[in-house]
């Protein structure tokens, strides 16, 4: 898979967490479409179907972990 630079997946959730705060989805039709474009380039950007699980692929990928490495979604303590 194609992954996006991190600087971009940055640029890309915070559009999103700034659209979302300001009630884009309640504004104008144009603020809807932007958020409904940058939710959408979200999810193909890591490969994913939901925006809830686009913005969790992406900070995963942006908390320096690699790609194969799961230890986040890993219970902790053993």
């Amino acid at each position: 898979m194609l992954m996006a630079h991190p600087a971009v997946l940055k640029d890309l959730i915070a559009q999103y967490e700034t659209l979302s705060l300001l009630g884009a989805e309640e504004s104008t039709p144009e603020a809807r479409q932007r958020l409904a474009d940058v939710s959408y380039t979200l999810c193909v950007a890591t490969g994913t179907r939901d925006v809830d699980m686009a913005l969790i692929a992406a900070r995963h990928r942006l908390s320096g972990a690699r790609p194969e490495d799961d230890s986040l979604l890993q219970a902790s303590g053993a």
